[in-house]
C-alpha cells in the first residue's frame, strides 16, 4: 500500500508555488498603484499651484493693467533664460518629450535625461510663473512630463531597494506615468487610456501590459476619489440638435480642421521657420530677444481682450458652454496667436488647454454667425473637441477628454466624427503631427548631449 505522503507533499509545494506566484503579482500591482498614487498626488498639487497663478494673474492685470507691457516680456525672458541655463530640456510642453524619451534606444543616456525629476522638478515652478505673468500655456502638457519622471523615479526606488518588478522596464513606466499625469490632470481617467494607446504609442512599440493600464486608472480614479467626481468644464446636458445636425458638425470640423492645422503649421515651424531665410539666423542666435518680443505679442493681445488671452483661459471656454456672451468678438483668434507667440518664446507651457479654450471661442463665433444662440452650448463642444483634433490629430482622446472634462456623453458620437473631420483637413496643412515632430527635435537634441558626452573622455584620454 502506497504511502500519501509524496502526494501531499508535491500539493503542498504545488500550493506553495501557486501562492508565491500570487504575491508577487500582487505585489507588482501595489507597486504599480503606488506609483499612480504619487502621480496623482503630484498632479494635484501641481493643479492648485496652476489655478492659484491664474487667480493672481487676474487680480494683479486687473489692478494695474499698464504693468503687463513691462511685467510680460521681462518674465518671458527670464523664463527662457532658466530654460537655457538648467533645463534645456522642459521647454514647451512636454508631450513631445516623453514621445522622444520613448522612441530612443534603452541604452541611450538621452532617455532618461528627457524625463528625468531633474526636468520635472524645474518644470514645475517654471509653468507656475509662465501662468502668473500671463503667458497662454497649460499646465496639463507639463503634468504629462511631470507623471512620466515621477513614475519613472518610482520604477527606480524600487528597483534599487530590491522588490520585485520583473517584466516591467524603463518605457513602460515612462508611458504609465505620462498617460497618467494626463489623466490626473484633467480628472479624466479613461482620456488617460485613449491618450496613451493612440498619442504616446503612435508609431512606438509598446507593451500595453495590464498593470501599465490599470495604472494609468488608477492616476486618474485617485484624483478623482480625492477632488471629487467635478467635470473639468462642469457638467452641460447638451443634446445633439433636432436638425441638420450632421451639416452643423461638418462646418465645425471643417473650419477646426483649417484653424487646427495652421495652429499645428505654426507651432512646428517655429518663429524662424516663419521668417525669411536672411533673417533666420538672427531669429536662432537672439533667443532671449526673441522671448522679449513674444512677451509683447502676448500682453498686446491680452490688451485687445481684455486679458483673455492671458493663462489658459479656462473661464472663458465655461461661459462659452454656460450660453455666456463672449467679450471678445475675435477672441479665437487671438487666443491662438497668444498660445503660438508663448510657444515660440520657449518657455515651458502646454498647448491642451489652450487648443481647448481657442475651440470653444471658435463655436461661440459660429453660433452666432448662423444666428443660433440657443445651440451655442452645441457648436462650442464640436468645435472644442474638433480644434483639439486637429492641432494634435489625436481624435479619439480629443472627443473622449471634452466628454469626460464636460459630462457630455449625449455628444460623443458628433465630437468623434467631427474630430475626425478635422484631423483629415489639419493634415493637409500639416502633414506631421505637432508632438511628434517637436519629439524629434528633442530627440536630436538628446543624441547631441549623448555623442558630447561620448567624445568628451574620449578627448580626454587622448
Amino acid at each position: 500500500m502506497h504511502s500519501p505522503a509524496p502526494r501531499i507533499r508535491r500539493s503542498v509545494q504545488r500550493k506553495t508555488r501557486q501562492a508565491l506566484r500570487l504575491s508577487k503579482k500582487s505585489l507588482q500591482l501595489i507597486l504599480m498603484l503606488g506609483g499612480a498614487a504619487l502621480v496623482a498626488l503630484v498632479s494635484i498639487g501641481f493643479a492648485m499651484m496652476a489655478d492659484y497663478a491664474l487667480e493672481k494673474n487676474r487680480e494683479w492685470t486687473r489692478a494695474y493693467p499698464y504693468l503687463i507691457w513691462l511685467i510680460m516680456p521681462l518674465a518671458f525672458v527670464f523664463l527662457r533664460w532658466c530654460v537655457l541655463r538648467f533645463a534645456p530640456y522642459s521647454a514647451g510642453s512636454g508631450i513631445p518629450q516623453v514621445i522622444a524619451s520613448l522612441s530612443l534606444h534603452n541604452d541611450s543616456p538621452g532617455r532618461l535625461r528627457l524625463v528625468s525629476l531633474a526636468q520635472a522638478i524645474w518644470k514645475i515652478p517654471l509653468t507656475f510663473l509662465g501662468l502668473l505673468a500671463g503667458a497662454s500655456i497649460g499646465r496639463e502638457g507639463p503634468s504629462v512630463q511631470i507623471g512620466a519622471a515621477a513614475m519613472l523615479a518610482w520604477g527606480q526606488w524600487c528597483q534599487r531597494i530590491g522588490l520585485p518588478l520583473k517584466g516591467f522596464n524603463t518605457r513602460e513606466w515612462i508611458a504609465a506615468g505620462a498617460a497618467g499625469g494626463l489623466a490626473a490632470a484633467f480628472n479624466a481617467p479613461l482620456s488617460g487610456v485613449i491618450f496613451a494607446i493612440e498619442e504616446i504609442g503612435k508609431g512606438l512599440d509598446l507593451r500595453w501590459q495590464r498593470l501599465v493600464l490599470l495604472g494609468v486608472l488608477a492616476a486618474g480614479f485617485i484624483v478623482v476619489a480625492l477632488s471629487g467626481d467635478n467635470p473639468y468644464f462642469g457638467t452641460f446636458h447638451s443634446s445633439p440638435l433636432q436638425e441638420k445636425m450632421l451639416l452643423w458638425a461638418v462646418i465645425c470640423a471643417g473650419v477646426c480642421g483649417v484653424a487646427g492645422g495652421i495652429f499645428a503649421r505654426l507651432l512646428s515651424k517655429g518663429l524662424a521657420g516663419c521668417m525669411p531665410a536672411g533673417l533666420r539666423h538672427h531669429v536662432r542666435n537672439h533667443p532671449l530677444w526673441v522671448a522679449a518680443v513674444m512677451g509683447l505679442v502676448v500682453a498686446f493681445l491680452g490688451y485687445l481682450t481684455a486679458g483673455g488671452v492671458f493663462g489658459t483661459s479656462y473661464d472663458v471656454a465655461k461661459n462659452a458652454l454656460m450660453m455666456l456672451p463672449q467679450d471678445s468678438e475675435h477672441f479665437s483668434s487671438a487666443k491662438l496667436l497668444a498660445t503660438v507667440a508663448s510657444y515660440w518664446a520657449g518657455i515651458p507651457g502646454g498647448i491642451f488647454t489652450p487648443a481647448l479654450t481657442t475651440g470653444a471661442g471658435i463655436g461661440v463665433e459660429l453660433a452666432h454667425s448662423f444666428n443660433m444662440p440657443q445651440a451655442q452650448s452645441v457648436f462650442v463642444l464640436i468645435c472644442m473637441a474638433a480644434f483639439l483634433a486637429a492641432a494634435t490629430q489625436s481624435p479619439v482622446t480629443a472627443s473622449v477628454i471634452v466628454m469626460e472634462m464636460s459630462g457630455s456623453q449625449a455628444m460623443l458620437f458628433w465630437m468623434l466624427l467631427a474630430s475626425l473631420i478635422a484631423t483629415v483637413v489639419s493634415r493637409q496643412i500639416c502633414p506631421q503631427a505637432f508632438y511628434h515632430f517637436s519629439a524629434g527635435r528633442f530627440r536630436q537634441l538628446a543624441l547631441s548631449e549623448d555623442a558630447r558626452q561620448t567624445a568628451a573622455p574620449a578627448r580626454t584620454g587622448y
